[in-house]
């Protein structure tokens, strides 16, 4: 093991974080919070976590942009990230520096003794360290696996959403939805408010709240919105905001995105209030790359970093909204323990050709070894390559001006098209 003297990049900081737990994922909050402790680690501001199977960094993303339109300083942590670690550490939608996130991470080491720390955990730590040094106003936390047993649940949220329950890393958090509701319910309070976006909760979820007697308040009975063709209102009790600008992420599942997101908000008025330019500001201006974007340019162009049953099902409906495109391609790779059955079943008749390559990662697989699971899974027009960018390119060189190209299936997949496109 290095000494921390011979660490002094941001790059050999993460090396090293990535050899020190024998698990890359390793559920529990016995070693995070000890060392949590030892730092004497704790928000004095407003704590706000989201966690979901899919929408939950869009909801961070709008929440964030939100309150800092409104004046306050705002520190948000998300993951993974897409081209730089330092975009999961963010302070008024800026990453913090390399100098910053190393400062983090030696008194982290320098508090933690023989205690392990996976890589997340690692990082966890290190946002909300960063987040107290530089005395944000306001803390957004984004769940990473789950949530109950999460790192960002040692943490004490003032108010807790759950944007959307459904199935992923079934081999941790349960193979039915029940299963994960439970989950997720994790990091809900007693006494404080527990949002849930999803419009079928679960009952393990509904029940975990009562159990505990959290402030469940749940879309389509609390709080909802209404759209009209250009704008929409927002509505949670007696309160209601109106005529807002439709949010710039584009995607049909972003309303009730920004719906939940001004739910928290409203939870929060008393001691975060927010006046309705700033909400029509932060919806306008929010931007949150690879979720259902729409590069500018011919032929169109669509990232998306869905990578489960959930979040494909909801880039498709997004699809249909799109100009009509005359030949439809998919640049497409993924890891080995997704459901590629369930993904392929929804998106197989939606392309006319699947561009695909490996993902040279821990849970990756070879281009060849996708193409085969693809063809024997009814898939008909497949070109492998040797990387994501190579693909990318070749789907470029054949599409023409009224044709579509979708890349989607990781956060990856997407950051190689990113990068190859610089």
């Amino acid at each position: 093991m290095t000494k921390q003297a011979d660490r002094t990049t941001l790059a050999e900081w993460l090396s090293w974080q990535e050899s020190l737990h024998s698990n890359v994922i390793e559920m529990g909050l016995g070693r995070v919070e000890a060392v949590r402790a030892a730092l004497n680690l704790q928000p004095h501001c407003p704590v706000i976590m989201v966690a979901g199977t899919n929408g939950k960094g869009s909801v961070c993303a709008m929440l964030a942009t939100i309150l800092q339109r409104a004046g306050f300083k705002v520190g948000a942590y998300t993951s993974p990230h897409l081209l730089r670690y330092n975009e999961r550490i963010a302070i008024d939608l800026q990453a913090v520096s390399d100098e910053q996130i190393i400062a983090s991470f030696a008194a982290i080491n320098a508090a933690r003794g023989d205690i392990s720390l996976t890589y997340f955990e690692f990082g966890t730590l290190a946002a909300v360290h960063r987040f107290v040094a530089e005395a944000v106003e306001v803390i957004i936390l984004e769940v990473g696996l789950g949530g109950r047993l999460d790192a960002v649940n040692i943490f004490e949220p003032d108010v807790s959403l759950v944007v959307s329950v459904d199935l992923d890393h079934q081999s941790i958090l349960g193979d039915s939805r029940e299963q994960v509701g439970f989950e997720k319910a994790g990091i809900f309070r007693p006494g404080r408010p527990a949002l849930c976006a999803d419009p079928q909760p679960p009952q393990s979820l509904l029940n975990h709240a009562q159990t505990i007697g959290a402030d469940l308040k749940l879309y389509g009975r609390d709080f909802g919105f209404q759209r009209m063709e250009n704008q929409w209102s927002f509505q949670m009790g007696s309160a209601y905001r109106h005529a807002l600008p439709i949010p710039a992420l584009r995607g049909a599942y972003q309303m009730v995105n920004a719906c939940a997101a001004l739910a928290v908000l409203d939870c929060l008025k008393e001691t975060l209030p927010v006046g309705i330019g700033a909400v029509k500001q932060g919806l306008l201006e929010v931007d949150w790359p690879g979720r259902f974007q729409v590069l500018p340019g011919r032929p169109m162009v669509v990232l998306d970093v869905g990578h489960n049953p959930h979040a494909v099902k909801a880039m498709l409906a997004s699809l249909l909204l799109l100009p009509f495109a005359q030949k439809r391609y998919a640049v497409f790779s993924i890891l080995s323990d997704k459901d590629l059955a369930t993904i392929v079943e929804l998106s197989r008749e939606e392309f006319d050709g699947w561009f695909v390559a490996g993902l040279d990662l821990p849970r990756g697989q070879t281009g060849s070894e996708l193409a085969a699971k693809l063809i024997d899974l009814g898939v008909k027009q497949v070109q492998v390559f040797g990387t994501v960018a190579q693909a990318w390119t070749t789907a470029l060189s054949q599409a023409g001006e009224s044709d579509r190209i979708v890349v989607f299936g990781s956060f990856h997949t997407v950051a190689e098209v990113i990068e190859a496109r610089k």
